[in-house]
This record gives C-alpha cells, sequence and structure tokens, in this order.
C-alpha cells in the first residue's frame, strides 16, 4: 500500500521549509492523514520550533495542542518531512529523535534546505522497521503524488 500525497500537500511543505528556513536553518513539516484512511495524507502542518543550521527542536507547548488536535480530529501523523543543509540522509539524531517510534513511520528529508527543485529529487526515505531502526526505503516504492 503506498501513502498517497496530494500534490498541493507537497507544495505546501516546500513552501513552509522555504520561507522558514530561508535557505540558512534547518526545518520541519507533518503530513497527516484520517485514521479512517490510513493511506492518505491529507494536509501539511507546520510546527512551532527553534532551528539552525544543523537542527531544529519543536515548541513543547505546540506539539501538546497539536496532540490533542489529532485526538479530536481523528488524524494521525503519517510522515514528518525536514531539511538538511547539504545531502539528504538519516543521522543519528534524526534516528534518535523521531516524532514517532512506531513501526511503519517514515521520515523524509530534503536536501539544500529544500531550496532546489519541488520534488523529491536527491531527498531521502526512511522508515522505521520492526527491529526498531530507521532504514532507507525507496521513495517510489512507499508515496505516490495524487
Amino acid at each position: 500500500m503506498k501513502l498517497q500525497v496530494p500534490s498541493a500537500v507537497i507544495g505546501q511543505t516546500f513552501d513552509h521549509l522555504r520561507s522558514c528556513g530561508g535557505g540558512r536553518r534547518e526545518c520541519q513539516s507533518l503530513w497527516v492523514g484520517p485514521w479512517a484512511h490510513p493511506s492518505d495524507v491529507s494536509e501539511v502542518r507546520h510546527p512551532k520550533h527553534t532551528a539552525s543550521a544543523v537542527g531544529f527542536q519543536v515548541d513543547h507547548d505546540w506539539l501538546t495542542a497539536f496532540w490533542l488536535n489529532l485526538a479530536d480530529t481523528g488524524c494521525g501523523v503519517r510522515v514528518q518531512v525536514h531539511t538538511h543543509p547539504g545531502a539528504a540522509y538519516h543521522s543519528t539524531t534524526d534516528d534518535a529523535f523521531p516524532l514517532i517510534h512506531t513501526p511503519g513511520f517514515l521520515s523524509l528529508v530534503i536536501p539544500r534546505f529544500a531550496m532546489g527543485p519541488a520534488d523529491f529529487t536527491d531527498a531521502f526515505l526512511a522508515r522505521i522497521e520492526p527491529d526498531g531502526r530507521f532504514h532507507e526505503v525507496r521513495i517510489a516504492d512507499v508515496l505516490e503524488i495524487v
């Protein structure tokens, strides 16, 4: 089963990553979808966070309100999307601090602070496997743009 991602969500994601990071700081966006349709991404959320050229920290109060909103709306996070300054890969920090620690959770890394093409060129996708570790997966095998 592929995750269905609307092209509008991808465009909004790149807009968030670019405007927030300004080509100088890492940034994160979260792809959310309804539990009733587990293969659907319906929207992108941009967490309140602080950031530098080598990392970011999500605001705890924002995160608490976000979890409560997801519970109220029957939605869940499908993918965490964030930028790196250079090449896209899953760093040891990325491995250690995912938003969700459940097997199947996806983490998409966009290179060059998302200042390149608004697509998955040179991006890196990792999934938590049953062993609890992130492993690279082919984007085309997991994500479908609709």
